[in-house]
């Protein structure tokens, strides 16, 4: 068989596995769902038990401060407890990462003002002080890059086998900016990135796999990509047409790297469902998206990607 009859084959194979799985996914979603439950920790990276510093300084935060800062640590999975200010970044020559979210701490102390001042002199008296606080915003190291080296802080390698191959080749071809940290999956379309939290957090491997393809599914539809509709705000038609496109995307794809493709999101998406209901073509339209984005990801996968061998995926997975 030619090359070219080669792909012509493969590409109505795929088309038949995206029919057969978005009819599976119309089934899920028709057969009414339970409150949708994460495939993640609440921690995703447990950061080492100390005290939280300024890494600029090395002064330890104290007070309030210190729950604030270790409880950042926990909700969003850092791996460290050193922090820095915007410009504390820049002066060691690093910088925060664009689309990070900063932390606010507080800082309280007390001034005398100068007329308090002069009034005790006059009268011989202590003078009186007054309590301010102030706001700062401060990043933890994780968030920046181009520390020096004894303040950078890399997240800990994800323990080997718990992310496929054909997946990782796949993620790293595609250059989308990839981010694997904190303890909530999501894609930034402000900033261009995916965050998804690592393997070693979910429950089982296998939904690391469905929820890093359903993010990238996501990315797929950016303005300089294949240019979807990404505008939809929580609870809007829009929203609920993308959550379709990028569940029945990851479906496809981990269906074409021999990855079981269990719909993820299915119990989330039939809280939607009533309201796709009004327009009966949603979701041949989102089907359609969603194989113009698997087939946008897959044609980054290298050539010289081992063939996908579906039992020892299906056995690498449920190890």
């Amino acid at each position: 068989m030619s090359r070219s009859a080669a792909r012509a084959r493969a590409g109505q194979d795929r088309t038949s596995l995206y029919a057969e799985i978005t009819d599976k996914i119309i089934a899920e979603m028709e057969a009414g769902c339970v409150p949708w439950v994460q495939p993640w920790g609440t921690a995703a990276v447990k950061a080492p038990l100390s005290m939280p510093k300024n890494a600029a300084t090395g002064r330890g935060y104290s007070g309030i401060n210190v729950l604030i800062l270790w409880g950042a640590v926990i909700e969003r999975g850092f791996v460290g407890q050193s922090w820095l200010t915007f410009r504390q970044a820049l002066s060691l020559g690093g910088n925060v990462r664009k689309g990070e979210r900063g932390t606010t701490v507080v800082y309280a102390d007390r001034f005398t003002p100068e007329e308090e001042r002069r009034r005790a002199e006059r009268d011989g008296s202590e003078p009186g002080a007054i309590a301010f606080l102030k706001r700062f915003t401060v990043f933890n190291a994780d968030q920046c890059e181009g520390l020096p080296d004894d303040i950078a802080i890399a997240a800990p390698p994800s323990p080997e086998g718990l992310i496929l191959p054909q997946a990782e080749a796949l993620i790293a071809a595609t250059n989308i900016d990839f981010r694997i940290r904190g303890g909530r999956a999501f894609y930034n379309p402000a900033d261009d990135f995916v965050q998804v939290p690592p393997p070693q957090a979910y429950f089982e491997p296998i939904n690391w796999h469905r929820t890093a393809l359903h993010e990238l599914g996501h990315a797929s539809g950016a303005a300089h990509r294949l240019n979807r509709d990404l505008s939809g705000s929580f609870g809007s038609k829009k929203y609920a047409f993308e959550e379709l496109v990028a569940e029945m995307t990851s479906a496809f794809v981990c269906a074409s790297l021999g990855i079981t493709p269990t719909v993820r999101h299915a119990d989330y998406i039939g809280s939607w469902l009533e309201v796709i209901r009004e327009n009966d073509r949603a979701i041949v339209r989102a089907a359609s998206a969603a194989s113009k984005a698997a087939d946008y990801l897959l044609a980054f996968l290298p050539d010289s990607t081992e063939p996908i061998d579906a039992d020892r995926t299906a056995s690498v997975l449920a190890a």
